[in-house]
């Protein structure tokens, strides 16, 4: 169960993290303290691990920057849904192992607060606040295995030492 936070249309890298923070923080623990620093002060201190993002259209537009979902990540954030994402940032936030949803219905449908529960494997949202059930596109095998790794890195490193044990 996870806890939404409710984020409107177009959020832009340089609000999901600003610019400033980026080049002198490289750890995830450290970038997972300033997200939404500008337009949600409160965001970092109250996430709570688990919780998840909910947006309108064209999240994670603006800069090619992967330290925006780096910092979702490292604050606990375990999804973001959105009706649409910049896709510079679907492939970041896939590359870092940050799942994301597309899904239009369950963005226009929640409120901040309330408590969701997703199931990336079959693309399943419910919302059990409200009863509402959403299904986004689910993963295709592969994208779920990189996502499960932890991201591209590890999922590479995973196939190398596999295919070197062999």
């Amino acid at each position: 169960m996870a806890r939404v936070w409710l984020f409107g249309d177009n959020i832009d890298t340089d609000q999901i993290l600003p610019g400033r923070y980026a080049p002198y923080m490289t750890s995830e623990a450290e970038l997972g303290k300033y997200p939404f620093v500008e337009a949600r002060p409160e965001f970092a201190a109250e996430v709570h691990p688990g919780d998840v993002i909910v947006a309108g259209g064209n999240f994670g537009c603006g800069s090619s920057r992967e330290h925006a979902p780096v910092a979702i990540q490292g604050c606990g954030v375990s999804c973001v849904i959105a009706e649409t994402f910049a896709r510079i940032f679907f492939r970041n936030a896939i590359n870092i192992g940050l799942p994301i949803l597309e899904c239009p219905g369950a963005a226009q449908a929640a409120q901040s607060g309330q408590r969701m529960e997703v199931d990336l494997a079959s693309g399943t949202i419910h919302n059990l606040d409200s009863g509402q059930e959403f299904r986004a596109t689910p993963y295709p095998p592969f994208m779920l295995e990189i996502i499960d790794a932890g991201g591209l890195v590890e999922y590479t490193r995973g196939k190398l030492d596999a295919e070197g044990a062999a």
